[in-house]
């Protein structure tokens, strides 16, 4: 068990490397030149309610299955590759109830299998998600999205993946049965966001006539962006986390 430590000023914050069923819980690890928290290989281990800050490439979580991270705070990591939690060749693992507050990516994902993320917060992050064509067979459920520049991001023209019963506060449909579920899908990736996928330089467009005309041209006349990665049962109102 590693409880109630504040970690600051390491290279990571706090490393793990072959560690089985351990808990990590109610720690601070700030201002780190790397990750806050780095663990590969680890298997079977719970992080909980700890909070990783401006640290320079966030968390990272790799080669590991059956992690269960809950109730965590990541803010803040901002930079040209941070995070607020990197997920690379993970399975059968559960992100719920966290809170990711104004990182560069909320949640980066490549080859991760088998993921629940579900009821965590994603507010005012650069991407909230971005998912790379190498993950399948995740699920993401009950989570909401304020305030972020792009909700989803993908490399791929086929999701793999399950969103359902998320809110997105850039949702423009409608409910007209009142059921609190909205009549049509969400398709959270932008055209916009496929193109800064593919040319960064383009984020100089942000916010212009432009990208909104863009935008509104693609969703009447779906072409480039993944078709079905899309959330069919968006709701109305944010989900209680």
């Amino acid at each position: 068990m590693i409880e109630n430590n504040h970690v600051q000023g390491h290279r990571d914050g706090i490393y793990f490397e072959f560690v089985t069923e351990s808990l990590v819980q109610k720690n601070l690890s700030e201002k780190n030149i790397r990750y806050g928290l780095h663990f590969m290989f680890s298997h079977s281990d719970h992080y909980m309610q700890n909070i990783f800050r401006n640290n320079g490439a966030g968390v990272a979580v790799m080669y590991s299955h059956k992690v269960t991270m809950g109730k965590n705070q990541f803010e803040s990591n901002w930079g040209p590759s941070a995070y607020g939690i990197l997920l690379k060749e993970i399975s059968d693992s559960r992100i719920v109830n966290n809170t990711f507050l104004k990182n560069t990516v909320g949640i980066y994902m490549e080859g991760s299998s088998r993921m629940q993320i579900q009821k965590n917060s994603f507010n005012s992050n650069g991407w909230a998600i971005k998912v790379q064509a190498s993950c399948d067979d995740n699920s993401f459920l009950n989570n909401n999205f304020n305030g972020n520049s792009f909700d989803v991001a993908t490399n791929g023209s086929v999701s793999l993946n399950t969103f359902s019963n998320n809110y997105w506060d850039k949702y423009e449909g409608y409910d007209i049965n009142r059921d609190g579920i909205g009549d049509v899908p969400y398709h959270p990736v932008s055209l916009y966001a496929m193109v800064v996928a593919q040319n960064p330089n383009t984020l100089i467009l942000m916010r212009s006539f432009v990208v909104a005309l863009m935008d509104k041209a693609e969703k009447a006349i779906p072409s480039l962006t993944p078709e079905n990665l899309a959330d069919n049962k968006p709701f109305m109102k944010p989900n209680k986390l």
